[in-house]
């Protein structure tokens, strides 16, 4: 029980990387806020879930994160709720992949909004509160691309590369009233949105990979449980890569 009686907010919690994140955070005792887009079925769905079999409180919030006086409002109402937060976990993303030939600036500006500003609206919102408390871990999903880059996607690999340079930034400024920010850089996932690739796609990457596996929720989820925990008290403004060996090439 790692995280027991901390709270975690988790920005797009619903499916993928982040529902991993908050199923192994509430089976380590942490209490869960979590953010969601569009299903309102899948939302309550994940709150009974979490709620039933682990025990914990759990409540979710339809919240445009890349809004930033949506974001102060989320921010004062999760802290009113359960009045208190330890664990900031900026996981909200998307992708309009296309070539920059071709790539409009809607396709940037949503992209940029959704994955990058909402990290700075949200991590903003909270600041008083973890100063206040002179203690918090902020936790922010980059990615593989954020480092590498990758053809088609200069948006998504803009976004998350930037990630990268602002927890550098926000560790460096909070570091010394005990308040850490690091970046998780997951690689090839398996999720919902890749079960819908061809098989031949997927095994070429897989085929590139050292360990010879895509990575599950869970993967990236127990890297964060290290990173939100009291066994982390020394790691702030650090990128770990959750990638299988890719970025060793």
């Amino acid at each position: 029980m790692l995280l027991q009686g901390k709270t975690a907010l988790i920005t797009g919690a619903t499916r993928g990387i982040g529902k991993g994140i908050a199923r192994r955070f509430a089976a380590e005792g942490a209490h869960i806020a979590f953010t969601y887009a569009s299903s309102d079925a899948a939302a309550e769905t994940l709150c009974q879930e979490l709620s039933n079999e682990f025990g914990v409180k759990v409540k979710a919030w339809k919240s445009d994160a890349a809004n930033f006086k949506s974001a102060e409002t989320l921010a004062n109402e999760v802290i009113a709720e359960f009045g208190k937060v330890d664990i900031l976990i900026n996981n909200a993303g998307i992708t309009r992949d296309n070539l920059l030939m071709r790539m409009t600036e809607e396709q940037w500006d949503e992209v940029i909004n959704i994955n990058l500003k909402s990290a700075f609206n949200l991590t903003k919102a909270f600041l008083r509160h973890f100063l206040g408390n002179r203690a918090g871990s902020i936790i922010n999903m980059s990615s593989v691309v954020g480092v590498d880059g990758n053809a088609g996607q200069a948006n998504y690999a803009a976004s998350k590369a930037g990630l990268i340079g602002f927890s550098k930034s926000v560790a460096q400024e909070l570091g010394s009233r005990n308040i850490r920010c690091n970046v998780v850089a997951p690689g090839f996932i398996e999720t919902e949105m890749t079960e819908k690739l061809d098989q031949q796609v997927k095994q070429s990457w897989i085929d590139d990979i050292p360990l010879k596996r895509g990575g599950t929720p869970e993967d990236v989820a127990n890297v964060c449980v290290f990173l939100a925990s009291d066994l982390s008290s020394y790691v702030t403004g650090q990128t770990i890569s959750v990638c299988g060996g890719m970025l060793m090439k």
